[in-house]
C-alpha cells in the first residue's frame, strides 16, 4: 500500500484545525497540527509535509513569514487560509509563493477538493500541451534557456534557476507553444487545472514572478499580449 500522503495544518482555532484534520483523514491523508509559526517551521522539518495548510493570522510570527522562510529552501505546496479577502491579501501571498488562497468561513469538503487539486497539480508530471514542436523528453530549449519538465528545472544563462512547480509548468507550457497566444482563462485551465477557484489575477503574478528571474532576450521573450493574454515570442533573426 503506498504511503499516505501527509499534511501539515497550521491555525491557531483548535477547532478549525481538528475539523480540517477530521475530513482529511476520512479521504486518508495523515495530518499534523500546529498553532503558532514557529512550531510551524519546527514540524516542517521533521514531519516532511507534502503540502501545507497556512494560516495568515498566527500568534508570533505570521503565515506570511512562515511561507517566506519555507520558500526559500522548498517549493511544498502551500495553501493559505485566511479572513482577509482583500485582492492586496491573496496577490501578496501568491507573490511569496502560496499556490492557492482560501477565504474564512470555507466549507470543509471544497478545501479537501482544493488539497487534492493542488497536489495533483503539483506532482512531477507532464503538462498536457498539443505541442508539436515540443522536443522530446518533456525538455524545451532556447538559447541560453532550457525547460525540462522531467527533473523540474530551468537552466537560464548557465545557472539553475530555483522556481516553484507552477511557475515552472507555466514557462514550459508557453514555451511548447512558442508565438502562440494564451488567454489567461485557458492558462487557468490548463496549469491549475478546472477544480482551481481562483481568478486571472493569479496568472499575472505567476508571469511578474517569471520575468523577475527569467528576463527578455534577443532570441525569445515572454510577451503580454494587450487585452488578450500571455505568448511565448519567439524573435526572427
Amino acid at each position: 500500500m503506498a504511503d499516505k500522503q501527509r499534511i501539515l495544518i497550521v491555525d491557531d482555532d483548535e477547532n478549525i484545525a481538528e475539523l480540517i484534520s477530521l475530513y482529511l483523514m476520512k479521504e486518508c491523508f495523515d495530518t499534523c497540527i500546529v498553532h503558532n509559526g514557529e512550531d510551524a517551521l519546527d514540524k516542517f522539518q521533521s514531519f516532511a509535509p507534502h503540502l501545507i495548510l497556512l494560516d495568515l493570522m498566527l500568534p508570533g510570527i505570521d503565515g506570511y513569514h512562515v511561507c517566506r522562510e519555507i520558500r526559500k529552501t522548498s517549493t511544498t505546496p502551500i495553501i493559505m487560509l485566511s479572513a482577509k479577502g482583500e485582492v492586496f491579501d491573496k496577490v501578496l501571498g501568491l507573490e511569496l509563493g502560496a499556490d492557492d488562497y482560501v477565504i474564512k468561513p470555507f466549507d470543509s469538503k471544497e478545501l479537501v477538493a482544493r488539497v487534492k487539486a493542488v497536489l495533483r497539480r503539483t506532482a512531477v508530471q507532464p503538462v498536457p500541451t498539443t505541442a508539436s514542436s515540443a522536443p522530446q523528453g518533456d525538455v524545451v530549449s532556447y538559447p541560453d534557456l532550457v525547460v525540462n519538465l522531467t527533473n523540474y528545472s530551468v537552466q537560464y544563462m548557465g545557472q539553475t534557476i530555483d522556481m516553484p512547480p507552477k511557475e515552472l509548468e507555466l514557462l514550459y507550457f508557453l514555451a511548447s507553444s512558442p508565438n502562440r497566444v494564451f488567454t489567461r482563462e485557458q492558462l487557468l485551465d490548463r496549469i491549475w487545472g478546472y477544480e482551481y477557484i481562483g481568478d486571472t489575477r493569479t496568472v499575472d503574478v505567476h508571469i511578474k514572478r517569471l520575468r523577475e528571474k527569467i528576463k527578455d532576450h534577443p532570441a525569445w521573450t515572454l510577451a503580454t499580449v494587450w487585452g488578450i493574454g500571455y505568448k511565448f515570442e519567439v524573435r526572427s533573426r
